[in-house]
């Protein structure tokens, strides 16, 4: 009998696992972005400690009490703040990442973040830290950073095999973009281009060469992070095929090892010991699999571009100086014009999965320098950003704007870290 037509003993169905994703078909064409950066010390540029009178966790103690919001633990430990729709979370390596509520108008985001910002600046400077938009951190690396007292954080740093994993989790920032989709087509015909342009795009924001105190070759030791962590659950989900559906996406996800599950309060790590599709199944330990653990089985995968209720497009070190906010005007400009999207592939669409996937390390490396077919890949990017320039001008919202920072800069033959 197929697997897809079977049930696990606790009745969670193929169906289900799909429904999920099914869920997320919306008519809304909003933005949603998640920005993280890396705390430092101002007297001596090291990564900030979560604990002690002036580290991290006593900082977003001063940030609830000063602005309302509300914590967000881990048995008895503060791991974030949440205010409605907007959150203050802690990454491994206490990097601090907002993730605020998805909006129609790239403005909106600006907005909201400059407000969080305006409560951050006052408590930051009483702490003698500041948040430093760089895609790894320049001076501490991740020996010398302390590990945050959140479960899942110790059981994932004991589980994933790469060989710089540690620093993914403890040294590096990043932007993700969240994109919206109306129907499974829709959300799969995004989910490939957003694939095909993830070299590109982690190219143009290469922001993180200084590693240590010292230039490490490349332009994005961040992407290189991501390349060496692990190769069954980051990188490209599938080969992003034409015809492409959310079963696709679904029996990769089922063919995953597992971390752990949450059972009563408690983390219980699985150390990669079964798949998804195995503990369907078998169950483990006399646990059986239920829809919480597939959410939390999907989160744990950390692909280029990651379908959830939406589409999260995630490889792009972090970035300022207005750079943060032309990361998503991009893919507004193309994923909501199908006319935009429809040029990128064919800009796109004629180079293999394994050109592609070559072209990650190439970037890592080179980033705008790097080259694909014996051909610098800068002209493509600043093709891919001219079609979504054109797009958000057509749209008449004034959001085209915040492509202004990234066109200057490719204009100049430039990238982020040598600005």
């Amino acid at each position: 009998m197929n697997f897809c037509e079977t049930k696990s003993s606790n009745h969670l169905e193929y169906s289900q696992l799909l429904e999920e994703f099914l869920l997320g078909c919306k008519t809304t064409r909003k933005i949603g972005m998640e920005y993280e950066r890396i705390p430092v010390v101002k007297k001596t540029g090291e990564v900030a400690c979560y604990y002690g009178d002036w580290g991290v966790c006593e900082f977003l103690r001063e940030v609830a009490k000063e602005d309302n919001w509300d914590y967000i633990l881990d048995d008895v430990n503060i791991i974030g703040l949440k205010k409605l729709h907007d959150t203050i979370t802690l990454e491994p390596g206490c990097q601090v990442e907002l993730s605020v509520e998805p909006q129609k108008l790239i403005r909106d985001i600006k907005k909201r973040i400059e407000e969080i910002d305006s409560v951050f600046t006052p408590i930051l400077d009483k702490f003698g830290i500041k948040l430093i938009n760089k895609g790894v951190s320049p001076k501490t690396t991740y020996k010398n950073i302390q590990l945050l007292p959140k479960r899942r954080y110790g059981i994932m740093a004991n589980y994933l095999w790469g060989i710089l994993s540690d620093v993914m989790m403890r040294e590096t920032a990043g932007i993700q973009v969240g994109i919206d989709f109306s129907s499974e087509q829709d959300a799969m015909k995004k989910f490939r281009i957003a694939n095909l342009m993830m070299p590109f795009m982690t190219a143009m924001f290469a922001n993180s060469n200084i590693r240590g105190g010292v230039d490490t070759g490349y332009k994005s030791f961040r992407a290189l992070a991501w390349l060496n962590t692990d190769n069954e659950r980051c990188g490209f989900a599938t080969k992003f095929q034409d015809g492409m559906s959310f079963k696709d996406y679904v029996d990769k996800l089922l063919d995953t090892p597992m971390i752990f599950i949450n059972r009563d309060n408690t983390t219980l790590s699985l150390n990669g010991r079964l798949t998804f599709k195995q503990f369907m199944k078998e169950g483990y330990e006399g646990f059986e699999a239920d829809i919480e653990d597939w959410k939390l089985h999907s989160n744990l995968y950390f692909p280029e571009v990651r379908l959830r209720n939406f589409i999260e497009i995630r490889n792009h070190d972090c970035v300022g100086n207005g750079l943060e906010y032309s990361i998503p005007a991009v893919y507004k400009g193309i994923m909501y014009n199908p006319s935009a999207l429809d040029e990128v592939d064919k800009i796109l669409s004629k180079y293999s999965y394994n050109e592609i996937n070559e072209l990650r390390y190439n970037v890592a490396r080179y980033a705008t320098g790097a080259k694909i077919r014996k051909h610098s890949i800068l002209d493509i990017c600043k093709e891919i950003v001219q079609i979504s320039d054109k797009s958000l001008k057509f749209e008449g919202e004034d959001e085209d704007k915040f492509l202004d920072p990234l066109k200057e800069m490719l204009k100049k033959n430039k990238i982020p870290c040598n600005m």
